[in-house]
């Protein structure tokens, strides 16, 4: 259903599942668990699994909090897209990754839900794809006491207006790990 002509194929995003960025996240074991199923899928449906790693003052390349987890591991097939913004599009070569794939929808997983993911979800859904988001698949870090709400709550309003998420040509879902399917004739 996707905007985008041509593009029949589903990929795997796993964002930022760095260690500086799930350190204490929200139910991370069970997250990275659930993102390693999800890989693991991927790999045997012989679906693109597509690696996003971000850096910034705080995530230097290179360092140990920039690494992804240990728990995940990429293969030296699989791309890793290097980015400096939320959005995973944004100043990257992702697009092209997709386009050479004949990419029209994205199952989208990682961290931080308040911020990379749902930048990443907007800025595929805006661009013609179709943005299925892992529910039990993407955590965040406890930033109440700046005034957000808990991240249990985070996570649970993401789900919830992300399964409503409509636009004329798109279709958008959350699905839970054992729901998703990598078909694009199928939402979840």
């Amino acid at each position: 259903m996707t905007t985008l002509p041509d593009r029949p194929n589903t990929a795997l995003l796993v964002i930022d599942v760095q260690n500086g960025v799930v350190n204490g996240s929200h139910n991370r074991d069970s997250v990275i668990a659930n993102i390693d199923t999800l890989i693991a899928k991927a790999r045997a449906e012989d679906v693109p699994v597509i690696w996003v790693q971000h850096s910034d003052d705080n995530l230097k390349r290179g360092s140990e909090s920039w690494a992804y987890v240990p728990e995940l591991v990429r293969r030296d097939s699989e791309p890793l897209v290097h980015k400096n913004y939320g959005d995973s599009f944004e100043d990257t070569e992702l697009e092209v990754l997709l386009a050479d794939r004949a990419v029209g929808r994205l199952v989208v997983t990682g961290a931080q839900t308040d911020e990379c993911i749902r930048a990443t979800l907007h800025g595929g859904f805006v661009r013609g794809y179709d943005v299925t988001l892992v529910g039990d698949a993407h955590t965040t870090e406890d930033l109440s006491p700046y005034g957000a709400p808990t991240p249990d709550k985070v996570i649970a309003h993401t789900n919830l207006y992300w399964q409503y998420h409509r636009a004329p040509g798109r279709r958008a879902g959350t699905v839970s790990t054992d729901q998703v399917s990598f078909t694009t004739d199928d939402a979840g």
